[in-house]
């Protein structure tokens, strides 16, 4: 059967401008996918047939995808938090200890680290910055020299 409701709900299409994080953008794009869901089952169900109604297992079987599709959005969320969690807690044990970079220019005792979506940048004492990569060596910061007096 033909509905013209489910063409009218599904021309305009919601966009979303989604900036950040993989994962924030990946649930930008489930949630317009879901809302989308949500508007043709709608239309459906508003415009079927009354002498041919929808299947009963039918409509069980849309609902419980339209269920998994909510719960997918609802973890990938939890763990955006998780991991948004985990690298400040990652950033913050850098604070106080030596850091060299992985080509070994610049180094320096850890002040600051500036976490964002896909790396974290550790600021020296000195000023000098050294993104938290592969190759970056990290250590505890180095004993004060005493003088013998």
């Amino acid at each position: 059967m033909a509905v013209d409701g489910v063409a009218a709900a599904t021309a305009a299409p919601t966009t979303s401008s989604a900036t950040g994080s993989t994962a924030s953008k990946a649930a930008a794009k489930a949630s317009v996918d879901y809302d989308s869901f949500l508007k043709l089952l709608i239309a459906q169900m508003k415009n079927q047939d009354p002498t041919d109604p929808m299947d009963a297992s039918a409509q069980i079987a849309q609902l419980a995808t339209f269920s998994q599709v909510e719960q997918s959005i609802q973890m990938n969320s939890n763990l955006e938090t998780l991991i948004t969690g985990n690298a400040l807690t990652n950033a913050s044990s850098y604070i106080g200890k030596t850091i060299t970079s992985a080509d070994e220019k610049t180094s320096g005792i850890v002040a600051s680290v500036r976490v964002y979506t896909d790396t974290m940048v550790a600021t020296t004492t000195e000023g000098k910055e050294v993104p938290i990569v592969v190759g970056v060596r990290v250590g505890t910061k180095p004993a004060t020299e005493t003088s013998d007096t």
